[in-house]
């Protein structure tokens, strides 16, 4: 099983999260099994998402993917986000 760390700052979190729910769907359809939304205790709009994929790859293609980049554009996230690719031990 593969995991993705994912930060970044977005301009206002309740205004991202709005967003980031309509995208479910696109997450399943792209192989996530389970996310983890956390922001940030001093910064409420530093956003940490932590994702269970069913692979790597699929994990790769979606943080490449132009949907992905849209979405982000629309939620009001700032300047790139780290994103970090995990296998689990």
């Amino acid at each position: 099983m593969a995991s993705m760390l994912t930060q970044f700052k977005v301009k206002d979190f309740s205004e991202w999260k709005k967003v980031y729910e309509t995208k479910k769907d696109f997450r399943v359809a792209s192989g996530a099994l389970s996310s983890q939304v956390y922001k940030d205790a001093a910064d409420p709009n530093l956003v940490t998402l932590i994702f269970k994929w069913d692979s790597l790859e699929n994990a790769k293609k979606f943080a490449a993917s132009s949907e992905l980049r849209s979405a982000q554009q629309a939620a009001g996230v700032q300047g790139l986000p780290s994103v970090s690719f995990l296998s689990e031990v």
